[in-house]
């Protein structure tokens, strides 16, 4: 086996502001792996909030060769446990690892990796396209240029209703609202009452993510569901958001890949809680791999590529009415020379 991996910039079609960043680039790393004819991608992309670099998630990936390459490892979820000593700190460059073995482990077998985990690709939810913070012209200006039957909107600002109000006003779709841990309990529950009759389908992480005791009085008063996201990281975690979010929203890059995100999601059902794996602004290489796991799914959030002004990679095909996934086997995304 061979391990090779390298650092591209994703330049993005619009700044993309949340609660506590923005950007114009993001930077992600693809790894390949390589064997008897056969080979397989992953990714995942950095981030600052989290402290995941360039440079920390590729040290972290080289200090896994020998493990990868000369390592008595059999499937994806063998050479996630034997990895976890060396990624314990950095899911994100295992999530990318972990990515590359499901690929080229399910081209091995002659399967698509939706066919080898025995899901129906037509059991599909529609995914949000996400609205950044941004004046209330310019993301009525966003919306508008991407006509889309639900939105999520990313929030976390001084007049964070107002934008809502605004936004309503010019599409009748259904709206996610994310404020990225920018609210109070206080915030959060006085919104929810209101952004329930503008048309929100849920709220996602209105609290910091440690703010456990605050998120009992919001989980108790809340018009609408929550949904965990920073407050639901790795496998850990969601039996500590039980009766205090309604549903967790997985992400693979964070989670550590696609292992540890299928045992969340399942773990997540067991107790009765919507499930959703969002992006973190991958290209089409990790978003088609989310859609290979979005048969498991409540709510997705893959619109990542979309977000691109220029994809590096060629995979699944999103659009309001369908998924149409590439034709090769394993996760199917090739890069773009």
């Amino acid at each position: 086996m061979k391990l090779s991996f390298f650092v591209r910039d994703l330049h993005l079609k619009h700044t993309f502001t949340i609660a506590h960043q923005s950007r114009d680039i993001q930077d992600t790393i693809i790894v390949k792996l390589e064997e008897d004819g056969f080979y397989g991608l992953g990714e995942t992309t950095t981030n600052p909030f989290y402290g995941m670099t360039a440079e920390n998630i590729c040290e972290r990936l080289e200090q896994a060769r020998d493990l990868v390459e000369k390592g008595t490892w059999s499937t994806p979820e063998d050479l996630w446990e034997k990895g976890k000593a060396i990624f314990e700190d950095n899911p994100f460059a295992q999530c990318a690892l972990d990515m590359a073995a499901w690929d080229i482990f399910t081209k091995k077998k002659g399967q698509k990796l939706y066919e080898y985990l025995g899901l129906d690709p037509t059991r599909i939810p529609v995914t949000n396209f996400t609205i950044g913070i941004d004046s209330i012209e310019k993301m009525v200006a966003k919306m508008k240029e991407v006509d889309w039957p639900l939105y999520k909107i990313k929030l976390g600002t001084d007049h964070d209703l107002d934008i809502i109000r605004e936004l309503r006003k010019h599409t009748s779709s259904p709206f996610r609202i994310d404020a990225n841990c920018a609210w109070t309990v206080e915030q959060a529950i006085r919104n929810s009452e209101e952004l329930a009759k503008l048309n929100v389908e849920f709220m996602e992480q209105p609290l910091g993510k440690d703010d456990l005791e605050g998120m009992k009085e919001v989980y108790k008063y809340s018009k609408l569901p929550v949904i965990a996201d920073e407050s639901c990281i790795v496998e850990s975690d969601v039996k500590k958001c039980h009766g205090l979010f309604h549903g967790i929203n997985v992400k693979l890059v964070k989670a550590g890949g696609i292992t540890p995100g299928l045992r969340m999601i399942q773990e997540a059902k067991s107790l009765g809680m919507k499930t959703m794996v969002g992006c973190m602004t991958e290209s089409s290489v990790g978003i088609t791999a989310i859609a290979h796991i979005a048969p498991l799914l409540d709510y997705v959030d893959m619109d990542g590529a979309m977000l691109l002004k220029e994809d590096i990679a060629k995979g699944v095909q999103i659009t309001p009415e369908k998924v149409t996934f590439p034709a090769g086997n394993g996760i199917g995304a090739t890069l773009i020379e």
